[in-house]
């Protein structure tokens, strides 16, 4: 398994229960988290003392980095035959690898064990709906399609989990000024003069409201930023289309100020070069 890089399947029953010892984390040192989506049936999933039964409606997430243990719930006698309906049907579950980098720094530390989250509404079904069609049309999405779209459902993931975390006090208008706000670099991230304080001006708030915001969702309006353009240049580089485009002009086109200053940053995040990334990729 390619510890770095995002996978997604659909398992079932066979293939869902595992434990995962003490003895394999210290051999394979494997990096990355696991999102488990129940599709049908029911898991129990333990890991760091807790335990949680998984349905549909519901999920959880566990660290590569600790040992765990995924069951199947076996179906009652009097059900099987049974045409599979919910939880008492044979367990079916897509499962989501996540590299760990894209989720510690976002949240800002090593993510917390989160079982039993809620999926059934509001931004948990966003997720949950996000997982079932990009795991069906997977066939379908290229290799910079697929990883654009894991990088949203863990950005929205990450929102949940943190969420879970925060005081029940936090002001909610902060999540609405969050959300608005990295729409609002996602649309505008080539710009070159884009900054927290034209954006805050912009959307007709405060520049602290938007460092706030972003605060509290553990970010800065310049990380934010950047991180925006490098995921730009991330996919344009493996995009066959862009393969004559030089890293100039990559850089001036994406909002950098120079290819040296896209390079440094995008080393820094990635751990290669721009050209080693367009060299891999083609």
């Amino acid at each position: 398994m390619d510890d770095g890089a995002y996978q997604l399947a659909l398992r079932r029953s066979d293939q869902l229960g595992c434990v995962r010892t003490a003895g394999q984390v210290r051999r394979e040192r494997a990096d990355g988290y696991r999102f488990l989506l129940p599709l049908d049936g029911e898991l129990t999933l333990a890991q760091d003392g807790r335990e949680a039964r998984l349905r549909p409606g519901t999920g959880g997430l566990v660290t590569l980095a600790a040992p765990f243990r995924v069951g199947v719930v076996p179906r009652p006698a009097a059900l099987r035959g049974v045409r599979p309906s919910g939880a008492g049907g044979p367990a079916r579950a897509f499962v989501m690898t996540i590299p760990a980098r894209e989720m510690d720094r976002r949240l800002r530390r090593p993510s917390p064990v989160a079982t039993g989250l809620d999926l059934s509404a509001g931004l948990g079904r966003v997720v949950a709906d996000m997982v079932r069609a990009v795991g069906e049309e997977r066939r379908a999405l290229s290799a910079p399609q697929f990883d654009a779209a894991c990088d949203r459902i863990t950005e929205l993931l990450c929102v949940i989990v943190a969420g879970r975390q925060r005081p029940p006090a936090a002001p909610g208008h902060l999540a609405e000024v969050e959300a608005v706000v990295r729409r609002y670099v996602r649309e505008h991230a080539t710009d070159p003069g884009l900054t927290g304080a034209a954006m805050a001006q912009d959307l007709g708030w405060s520049l602290r409201q938007v460092q706030l915001a972003l605060q509290h969702a553990g970010t800065t309006p310049r990380e934010l930023i950047r991180e925006e353009r490098l995921r730009l240049v991330r996919d344009r580089l493996r995009n066959p289309q862009d393969r004559d485009v030089t890293i100039t002009d990559l850089a001036h086109a994406t909002g950098f100020s120079s290819a040296s200053a896209l390079s440094t940053a995008f080393r820094r995040r990635y751990g290669v070069s721009p050209r080693e990334l367009r060299h891999a990729a083609h």
